[in-house]
């Protein structure tokens, strides 16, 4: 048998004794038949200080919010995606989140097996009766870092560092690209994909090799191996931006401004309706104009940041929340 597989029979075992595998709150006892359980399904580390991180966070929420019993595990291929769904579901859990694009198909697949039981998929596409999604706008705000960027660079160059090319991640890039080339036509955005979401030596190198290019500003959405854009932009003198939560504290000498996502706020809403018994499955979109989605200063770089590009960067948000301004074509 496979690590993975093994891994994956541990974890299911675990469960049919009343605990998860996996950090859990709220004790690991039988389900009560009022109890409210919720789980949460990861497809990295929640130390990740990103997109991991403001998932639990938002499980945190749940739990201290709506009086859940929370659960969480790390999954790492479509099979574990699957096997966990089911055995969530087996156990009765309520509402069983996949924190990504890639949790799609299983939970298309358990949701139609377990209609008693609800299921988000968060940054996806899907729906049926008993399955949503949270579709994040997040190109919103890469938008505006990409503006900004353009507005302040003395290359004319920027980058870009993906973990896995996924379309989810391909779109924050491009809102980026095209906020940039609403200030300057010619400005130049190369993209690298590092094939990973915890490859930080990986992502190290390759925001080095932009930055060699003539980079002087660089988005990530990588993950946990954004902390290698990091290293690498601070020690190549660029700019930084970080990606799905405040990634300031992270590195306040090199994230000039975040473009963030409220997870908690999104998960919460969507666990008091299941809470409540007014679920509905469908895809949910969440924007600037929902408040879920927004664009970060760092305080103790936004000396360095021209006011009158603060006052244009407040303009384009508010005209991107009323309609009036679209990011995507």
């Amino acid at each position: 048998m496979s690590r993975a597989a093994l891994r994956v029979a541990a974890f299911a075992a675990s469960l049919a004794f009343g605990f998860a595998a996996a950090c859990t709150q709220g004790g690991g006892a039988a389900k009560k038949d009022d109890a409210f359980r919720v789980a949460l399904l990861t497809p990295g580390p929640v130390s990740d200080g990103g997109w991991n991180a403001s998932a639990y966070e938002g499980l945190q929420r749940i739990a201290k919010e709506l009086g859940a019993e929370t659960s969480n595990v790390q999954t790492t291929s479509p099979a574990e995606f699957e096997q966990t769904f089911r055995d969530y579901a087996r156990q009765g859990y309520d509402l069983v989140i996949g924190h990504g694009f890639e949790y799609q198909d299983a939970a298309m697949k358990v949701g139609a097996q377990y209609p008693d039981t609800a299921f988000l998929v968060s940054s996806g596409g899907v729906s049926a009766k008993n399955v949503a999604s949270l579709e994040f706008e997040l190109d919103e705000a890469t938008y505006l870092a990409g503006l900004v960027a353009a507005s302040m660079s003395k290359t004319g160059k920027a980058g870009c560092v993906g973990g896995i090319q996924l379309p989810v991640i391909k779109t924050t890039f491009d809102g980026f690209e095209a906020g940039a080339r609403s200030v300057r036509p010619d400005f130049k955005v190369s993209t690298v994909y590092v094939g990973s979401f915890e490859d930080v030596a990986g992502a190290k190198a390759a925001t080095d090799a932009l930055i060699a290019q003539g980079a002087d500003f660089v988005l990530h959405n990588a993950d946990a191996a954004g902390i290698g854009v990091f290293q690498a932009a601070k020690a190549g003198g660029a700019l930084a931006f970080g990606t799905n939560k405040d990634q300031a504290p992270v590195a306040p000498d090199t994230v000039l401004a975040s473009a963030v996502i409220d997870m908690p706020k999104a998960f919460v809403q969507v666990a008091r309706e299941v809470k409540e018994k007014t679920f509905a499955g469908r895809v949910v979109k969440e924007g600037f104009a929902t408040g879920c989605v927004d664009f970060t200063w760092n305080p103790a770089l936004l000396s360095r940041v021209p006011a009158d590009l603060r006052a244009k960067v407040d303009d384009a948000r508010a005209k991107i929340a009323s309609g009036a301004l679209k990011v995507r074509p």
